[in-house]
């Protein structure tokens, strides 16, 4: 199931580290590698809360595979359609 492409900025959690990913000029499967990565690194602070990963990517492809990805991993993803490219936060519901 692909992720609602959101057309206005994400509010910024105030409690939550932001760890910004930025893969843009990468396609799949290396998006979505790298995105996992960085989410199994930081898998404990999501998971409490403490943290989100923000990617940023410009692969249209990557705005399906790595939201559903996530959620598989139990956690939730949100994409934007940004200028030049699209933004994904994750982050644990």
């Amino acid at each position: 199931m692909k992720a609602p492409l959101l057309t206005q900025p994400l509010p910024r959690a105030d409690t939550a580290k932001v760890i910004d990913l930025d893969i843009r000029g990468q396609i799949c499967p290396s998006c979505l590698l790298l995105t996992l990565r960085t989410v199994n690194q930081n898998c404990a602070a999501l998971r409490k809360g403490e943290c989100e990963v923000r990617v940023l990517t410009d692969d249209r492809q990557a705005t399906g595979t790595i939201p559903e990805a996530v959620a598989k991993m139990g956690y939730r993803a949100e994409v934007v359609n940004t200028p030049g490219g699209y933004r994904i936060r994750i982050f644990h519901p």
